[in-house]
């Protein structure tokens, strides 16, 4: 039983409307509390200690509990808190731009900060209209986006967003958004080869930027790999081949690398080290500062900025963020990014990925395993318990739930997401932490699995 103090925070906490919040269960929430963070580990009010599989979300890249990063904030907070960034700069904020620039691929070397990764993706989406804009080209403004992803929660970035159960009672802008299948290797039809499943999926762009008029669309966004989707994987040459298309018909491609950067794939940006190509714009968040204080941009290329001022020397990107280069915010990302070149955690990450993916396809042994799929630190395994039942929607949110609730007994926590358990840890992992992750994943989905057979809901083989 939940001690006092426990049981009188989760009662606050249900006048904190949560990301993604089921209203119908307003005071009735029981959310764990989460009190200390080290290493890889948290802890709850109850003392118990757990793996921390997601890193906070997806964000938590150095780990919880660095002295480096608490000394580099309060040192700034101590120099510097707040300086507007509409008319003056600070030192945090120059610094940090001149190092996204070095650290990008090709010539994005123009920086702008914004509050998070939402923020960022819906910043780049209108940096995209506004060119056209100047560029005299008012119908320009159409967007394709893929079915599965998800970029954000503003008015744009949802819109751009494709997961099909985010978007039963919100508004979003549907006239100008367009999205087409995700790549998914696990949906490729057996007869078809990797090339050609590709092939389809880049034709799939293609057709729906001559749809949708060439000369109507802005802005292509993709996420290298699908994240909050279920760690989607393309078939490689995807995204070069995407890219191609974008190219011929003057569209801009937008690299999504708010999961991926900093070191997730192994590499401060992965657009270019793990898929090949060098985007026009990238939008980061998360791990540029592993969650320490709330940080996103996007990086756009030098070529996009001289078209932009040859054509107009007067045009205004009419938009910012109170907290845009936040020096605090900017600080713990130069630390950050300190820390990882300090600490090899890049090579580190390069070097450990290969056995976190082959331990994790350890899993699919289990009978209610469909899938176990990833790249670097990031990884899905995906549970089915429908067999061509109708009641699909409720099955899969019934393995998912009792599969979370077993592991954080055992001392795991997961991201349950629908009937996918999704692990991207922090990056200083160890092969022994690993171990224990995919250990208590395995056991928590035993458990679960003969939760719903003694229910009724799955009949072993």
């Amino acid at each position: 039983m939940a001690q006092p103090e426990t049981r009188s925070l989760q009662s606050d906490d249900n006048r904190f409307l949560h990301p993604w919040e089921d209203i119908d269960n307003i005071g009735q929430h029981r959310r764990t509390v989460v009190t200390e963070g080290e290493g890889v580990y948290i802890t709850d009010s109850e003392g118990n200690r757990l793996l921390d599989g997601p890193a906070g979300m997806w964000c938590v890249n150095i780990g919880h509990r660095r002295q480096e990063m608490a000394d580099a904030i309060t040192d700034q907070i101590m120099q510097l808190t707040y300086v507007s960034p509409w008319s003056l700069t600070n030192a945090p904020a120059a610094r940090l731009a001149e190092k996204l620039a070095q650290l990008s691929p090709g010539d994005l070397n123009h920086v702008f900060f914004t509050t998070g990764g939402s923020t960022a993706v819906d910043s780049a989406l209108r940096f995209a209209m506004f060119r056209n804009n100047v560029l005299g080209r008012p119908e320009k403004k159409h967007v394709i986006a893929r079915n599965k992803g998800y970029h954000g929660s503003t008015y744009l970035s949802a819109s751009a967003s494709g997961k099909a159960r985010d978007k039963s009672f919100l508004d979003f802008k549907t006239d100008s958004f367009h999205h087409i299948s995700d790549p998914n290797l696990f949906d490729k039809p057996a007869e078809l080869s990797d090339q050609d499943w590709c092939a389809r999926k880049v034709a799939e762009l293609e057709d729906k930027i001559r749809e949708v008029g060439p000369d109507r669309v802005a802005a292509f966004i993709a996420e290298p790999i699908l994240a909050s989707g279920g760690v989607i994987l393309a078939p490689d040459g995807y995204h070069a081949a995407c890219l191609e298309v974008c190219r011929r018909y003057d569209i801009l491609y937008i690299s999504d690398e708010v999961v991926t950067a900093f070191g997730r794939l192994g590499h401060f940006f992965a657009s270019e080290e793990v898929f090949g190509i060098q985007p026009d714009i990238i939008t980061c968040a998360k791990g540029i500062t592993s969650g320490y204080v709330p940080l996103g941009a996007f990086l756009v290329s030098d070529r996009l900025i001289r078209e932009i001022q040859e054509v107009e020397s007067g045009a205004y990107f009419s938009n910012g963020f109170t907290y845009s280069g936040h020096p605090v915010a900017c600080a713990a990302a130069l630390k950050n990014i300190e820390i990882m070149e300090d600490e090899g955690i890049l090579e580190h990450v390069r070097e450990i990925a290969p056995y976190f993916q082959r331990q994790l396809r350890t899993l699919n042994e289990l009978p209610v395993v469909a899938d176990v799929r990833g790249v670097g630190l990031m990884a899905c395994v995906e549970c089915d318990i429908n067999r061509g039942r109708e009641q699909r929607l409720k099955l899969d949110y019934e393995i998912g739930n009792r599969i979370d609730k077993h592991c954080q007994k055992l001392g795991l926590l997961v991201r349950p997401i629908i009937n996918m358990c999704v692990m991207s840890p922090p990056l200083i992992i160890s092969r022994a932490q690993i171990d224990e992750m995919v250990n208590k994943l395995r056991q928590g989905i035993e458990l679960a699995m003969a939760d719903v057979e003694r229910d009724g809901l799955w009949e072993s083989d």
